[in-house]
């Protein structure tokens, strides 16, 4: 099954993911198994990879890939996208570790250290990690798109990225931190992986300068709004809602925009994000991609994280 390009972009952000995750589930499934043979990793590694999920990440990818001039289909895309999935997925197995945010719950089931023990998380973990840059290499576009690809995930996920935020997190709680900082927490912890899952869309759809510029704006601010609402619904949401613990950012003192803003503090922020995101869409970058205004796949999304 094939999207039709462009086509997604004039849907909202429920009907495009619905279209690129009927492509990408079964690709995820499939191409785990065929490159994980070891038994007991392989199970560990498709149990959080499997258990649902939004897919903001590759479903936004695949998106912003679809606004540039090349003709790209889903099949086309699936192992940039797989590729920051399981990013996105080994992330989630290491939070959830003892030694990390503790969390015996991930999507309503049991975390992976749970289900299958801390040691085998960790390496369900490290399997997912290594894979994703094997799935780039493979992805059907010439060496320097892949290659750049590469580049862009390895920035936003590693010592830069979303691993800096990570150990600032880790090493910040129970402090007292300044907002320049806890601004930095939640880019590198969470804008920097959205950002780069962007950067691989545009790069597979080959924008312009300019254009890559505005996305990267664009995901940066929509970044810190979902991990600030993320935030708010710890606050305001059941364990239930959620799918995780709620309420464990405040009982482990976490900084979050909550704990220092105050959730109408956390909910004016929150706005700022959007509003920023909502401006990156420049009249004359919307120009030069053929729109007078924000695709309506986009502007959807923004309002989906209105809280």
């Amino acid at each position: 099954m094939a999207a039709t390009p462009k086509t997604v972009l004039n849907n909202n952000w429920a009907a495009a993911t619905q279209t690129f995750t009927a492509v990408l589930n079964p690709f995820l499934t499939a191409q785990v198994d065929a490159d994980v043979a070891q038994q007991p990793l392989h199970d560990a590694m498709t149990y959080t990879l499997a258990s649902g999920g939004k897919r903001l990440r590759p479903v936004l990818a695949f998106v912003i890939s679809q606004l540039g001039s090349a003709a790209l289909s889903a099949q086309d895309f699936l192992f940039p996208a797989g590729a920051i999935e399981l990013i996105q997925t080994y992330s989630l197995i290491h939070d959830d570790l003892p030694a990390m945010d503790n969390d015996d719950l991930r999507r309503g089931k049991p975390s992976n250290h749970i289900q299958f023990g801390e040691a085998q998380a960790i390496l369900a973990g490290d399997g997912l990690l290594t894979l994703a840059f094997s799935w780039l290499a493979r992805a059907p576009f010439n060496t320097a798109v892949r290659i750049a690809m590469v580049q862009a995930l390895a920035d936003a996920a590693g010592p830069a990225g979303m691993v800096a935020g990570q150990s600032q997190d880790m090493a910040d709680t129970g402090e007292d931190i300044t907002d320049t900082a806890l601004h930095q927490l939640v880019a590198n912890k969470t804008a920097q992986l959205i950002t780069g899952a962007a950067e691989i869309g545009a790069l597979a759809g080959q924008l312009t300068v300019s254009q890559r510029a505005a996305v990267r704006d664009f995901a940066w601010a929509l970044g810190q709004a979902f991990q600030i609402r993320d935030d708010i619904l710890d606050v305001i949401e059941t364990t239930a809602e959620l799918g995780k613990t709620a309420g464990k950012d405040a009982a482990e003192h976490k900084n979050t925009y909550v704990s220092f803003y105050g959730l109408a503090g956390a909910r004016q922020q929150l706005q700022a994000a959007l509003m920023a995101a909502r401006a990156a869409w420049t009249p004359a970058v919307l120009a030069s991609l053929g729109f007078a205004a924000m695709p309506a796949v986009l502007a959807d999304l923004i309002q989906q994280l209105e809280e």
